[in-house]
C-alpha cells in the first residue's frame, strides 16, 4: 500500500536523559529488586554469612553451657557453686557472646549495603 505523499514522518525528540552510568549498567540493588541470578547470589551470600555467625555463636554457647550438668553432677554437694557459676560466671560470657553476634550480623548487613550502594 503506497503512502500518501502528503503524509510526512515526524521525529519526536526530548531533552537528553542524563544518567551517571553507561546505559547497559545495572546496579546491584536493581539486580536484587528484579530477583535476577546475580541478585539471588547477593542475598544468598548475606544469608550464608548470617548463618555462619549464628552457628558460631551456637557452638560457643554449647561449649559454655554443655559441660555444666556434668560439672554439677560431679559435685553434688556444691549447691552454692552451682548458683555462683550460673548467676555470675556464665552471665558475662553470654552477654559478650550476644554482643559479638549482634555486631557481626550488623557488619554483614553493612557490607552488603556498601556493595549494593556502590560505596
Amino acid at each position: 500500500m503506497p503512502q500518501d505523499p502528503t503524509e510526512r514522518r515526524v521525529t519526536v525528540t526530548g531533552p537528553p536523559r542524563r544518567t551517571g552510568r553507561a546505559p547497559g549498567y545495572y546496579r546491584p540493588r536493581t539486580e536484587i529488586d528484579e530477583q535476577t541470578t546475580l541478585g539471588h547470589t547477593y542475598v544468598r551470600s548475606l544469608m550464608r554469612s548470617q548463618l555462619r555467625a549464628g552457628l558460631t555463636a551456637f557452638a560457643v554457647l554449647g561449649l559454655l553451657v554443655g559441660p555444666l550438668p556434668l560439672l554439677f553432677a560431679a559435685m553434688p554437694d556444691a549447691h552454692h557453686l552451682e548458683w555462683t557459676v550460673l548467676g555470675f560466671g556464665l552471665y558475662a560470657p553470654l552477654v559478650l557472646l550476644a554482643r559479638w553476634y549482634v555486631r557481626r550480623a550488623e557488619r554483614n548487613e553493612r557490607d552488603l549495603v556498601r556493595l549494593v550502594e556502590d560505596r
